[in-house]
């Protein structure tokens, strides 16, 4: 069951996701909110649905053309597929989670490795090297206000399972709360979702995504890849 305060927390979300990705400001809707994103990675634009309604959802779908339009609706996959023909590719899920930042502390990294941090542009960033400089880990977090999102947290495949993925979002967190961000949030993959549970973070809600592409089959459904989505 979603919290009863779920579109305020998917709208803090977007506050500091179209920071993070250096989107346009939300255009808010009776049904949510719509994003103009222009990413390099095709993604054209995306509308986000704190309570998905069939009706609503069809109507936007019936209105939409442009390939690499995402719907982002906060409700489980099996919910919301049946709503969608097959030229609308159901990626994994996501979960919408949160956590406060009043206890953030920078967390130590293991031993040969070392942390770098920097904001600018609203973006607090944290690199994480090993001691001849190779890139092991990294993630950003988009800062408005009190919220800070943590975005696209990568670990490098030689160097997970090692805990660099904890240091970077203890890492992020603790500059978002020097920044005077209170409260963080994010949307996480299955995998991030158990990473972040671990930290500390509370799950509030599924997310389904899908993406219009014309070409997909019905059951051509893939995995999105990234900690963030």
């Amino acid at each position: 069951m979603q919290d009863p305060d779920i579109a305020e927390l998917v709208r803090r979300w977007i506050s500091g996701w179209v920071v993070s990705r250096g989107a346009a400001e939300p255009a808010a809707a009776p049904w949510g909110w719509s994003i103009d994103v222009g990413a390099p990675t095709g993604e054209v634009a995306r509308h986000v649905l704190p309570h998905p309604v069939e009706d609503d959802v069809r109507k936007i779908a019936g209105a939409t053309t442009a390939p690499g339009t995402w719907l982002k609706l906060f409700a489980a996959d099996d919910t919301v597929r049946p709503w969608l023909g097959p030229e609308w590719r159901l990626a994994g899920p996501g979960h919408l989670m949160s956590l406060p930042l009043d206890g953030a502390e920078r967390p130590a990294p293991p031993a040969g490795y070392t942390v770098t941090t920097w904001l600018r542009g609203g973006v607090v960033r944290a690199l994480v090297r090993t001691s001849a400089g190779h890139l092991a880990a990294r993630g950003q977090a988009g800062l408005a206000g009190p919220v800070a999102v943590p975005d696209q947290i990568v670990t490098s495949p030689d160097h997970r399972r090692r805990g660099l993925g904890s240091v970077v979002m203890g890492t992020l967190q603790h500059a978002a709360r020097e920044a005077g961000a209170a409260q963080a949030v994010l949307v996480g993959t299955p995998d991030g979702r158990a990473l972040y549970s671990a930290l500390g973070w509370t799950v509030h809600s599924p997310m389904a995504s899908l993406v219009l592409q014309p070409e997909a089959r019905a059951d051509g459904g893939q995995r999105e890849e990234g900690a963030q989505r």
